[in-house]
């Protein structure tokens, strides 16, 4: 055992302290943020008794307060009088007042607002978070860096969902869940506070903040780069809200006429979060032969192969777990090639005086694919089942288009850089 984890240890990249201090945080962090994910529905119907329509729009509103503070998150991160370390700090302050709200909310204003909050801070989070791994690596460190960073939201993530489903079960304190939420964002500001400091280079030119903005818009590979993101997040959307409809409304099991129980579909989607987790680290190692557009690529044809996997379990007459587990194996492959080299790339393009609002617009993407996907996949499970089924097609053959594009991009950065 002890030769197994010194293997383990010794296979890790070689990288700044700060990087495994900024992971342990955001594993703390994500733990928290695991506790609510899945229960503050239940939560807000159940126990205090608004409707499902009520809670879905106070849920809905952290993107709209998510825009916002991503935008403001990448022009302060860049801002020589605020730079990453405060930003850091106030997105952690802001997320843990937003669960003080939630803790005691009984109505829909106070609910509101906390989630108004929450998004807010989580807004400011990501842009601050990204630019500081950039900061802090080399270029050849840089997607191993952002592979272990997503590892550890990963892992944070399914714990707090394990975690929370067990408090619920021993306590029945549902509202406890805010509660230890709060105090994971206080200990991930402790965490920033005391190890992290400032990592913006302020002996830069310090830029106007619209300054940023204008130059970022005008950068027609970082336009092109987020037409491919958008696709890439509306997939990771509908990961979470189409594909548990369909599997469970819309396939026939012969041994039973119905579709996967919720133990069977929550079986196949720790499956997926566990192998995107096992996978991250030697999926970013493997493509870093590869330039960022190519690594991409891999990324896309995997989610492509997917889809089509998907729709094979549903019109399939036997083995429908087998294809259901296949096609979330291709996903979680599909995860864990995406993030570190869309992340890189985006680096790759800024500016060092501009990394915040660049990553910004990266952040932007997912705002963007987290409200395409559960609406047109929504939407698509309510139609007759031949197009239910035809839209998982669809879906496998966009990928095509996503290649297409990225082959274009990455003409445009290979004539960028003898520029440069």
């Amino acid at each position: 055992m002890k030769s197994l984890a010194k293997k383990m240890f010794a296979s890790l990249p070689t990288l700044d302290r700060r990087i495994w201090i900024l992971m342990a945080g955001r594993l703390l962090s994500q733990v928290g943020t695991g506790f609510v994910l899945f229960y503050a529905a239940i939560v807000f119907v159940n126990q205090v008794g608004l409707s499902a329509t009520a809670v879905g729009i106070g849920l809905g509103s952290q993107s709209i307060s998510g825009v916002v503070g991503r935008i403001l998150g990448g022009s302060l991160s860049d801002a020589p009088s605020w730079g990453r370390r405060k930003v850091l700090l106030f997105s952690a302050a802001i997320s843990a007042l937003a669960d003080v709200l939630l803790t005691l909310s009984n109505n829909f204003p106070l609910f509101l607002a906390g989630n108004l909050l929450m998004g807010l801070g989580i807004g400011l989070y990501w842009p601050a978070t990204e630019a500081v791994v950039a900061d802090i690596t080399t270029i050849d460190q840089r997607n191993e860096a952002y592979a272990l960073t997503r590892l550890a939201d990963s892992i944070g993530l399914g714990l707090g969902v394990i975690w929370g489903g067990w408090i619920i079960a021993a306590t029945g304190a549902f509202r406890l869940l805010f509660v230890i939420d709060g105090i994971s964002f206080l200990v991930f500001f402790g965490i920033i506070y005391g190890a992290i400091e400032e990592t913006l280079n302020k002996r830069q030119t310090p830029q106007p903040m619209l300054h940023g903005w204008i130059t970022a818009l005008r950068d027609r590979p970082l336009l092109v780069f987020s037409l491919v993101n958008s696709l890439f997040t509306t997939y990771l959307a509908l990961i979470n809200s189409a594909l548990p409809i369909y599997f469970n409304n819309r396939i026939s099991l012969p041994s039973t006429g119905a579709g996967f129980s919720p133990t069977l579909l929550s079986a196949l989607f720790t499956w997926y979060i566990t192998l995107t987790v096992l996978c991250q680290l030697p999926i970013a190692r493997f493509l870093k032969r590869f330039r960022n557009p190519q690594a991409l690529s891999f990324s896309a044809l995997a989610w492509g192969l997917g889809f089509g996997l998907v729709w094979l379990t549903g019109i399939a007459s036997i083995g429908h777990v087998v294809w259901a587990g296949l096609a979330l194996a291709l996903m979680a492959l599909a995860t864990a090639a995406y993030n570190p080299p869309a992340a890189s790339l985006v680096v790759g393009l800024a500016p060092d005086s501009m990394r915040g609002v660049y990553l910004s617009i990266n952040s932007l993407c997912w705002a963007v694919g987290y409200f395409i996907g559960p609406t047109i996949g929504g939407w698509a499970m309510d139609q007759p089942q031949w197009f239910t089924d035809g839209f998982w097609v669809v879906s496998a053959f966009s990928v095509i288009i996503i290649v297409a594009i990225l082959q274009s991009l990455d003409r445009m950065v290979q004539q960028r850089r003898p520029a440069q």
